[in-house]
């Protein structure tokens, strides 16, 4: 499977759904005993990885943006709160 495909079978599913997915590759790999049979799988395990680690990371900075904006709003709330106080 291509890096490609295994993003576009991918992208739709949520950061836990790609977890099981890995999870499920790691209980496969564990059951085999030939390693050297495995290659692929566990290359396409790495790829799942990468994919896990970069909308881990997307889902971060959406996250530190929302709480950015929100910082701002409060902040100036209070600034108007404080003006008509005085």
């Amino acid at each position: 499977m291509k890096d490609k495909n295994l993003t576009n079978n991918y992208s739709l599913l949520s950061l836990e759904e790609l977890t099981n997915e890995a999870n499920k590759m790691i209980e496969y790999l564990e059951g085999q005993k030939d390693l050297e049979n495995s290659l692929e799988n566990y290359q396409n395990l790495l790829k799942l990885n990468n994919i896990i680690e970069k909308k881990f990371q997307k889902n971060i900075k959406n996250i530190n943006e929302k709480t950015k904006e929100k910082i701002s709003k409060i902040t100036l709330k209070n600034k108007d709160n404080a003006k008509t106080t005085k």
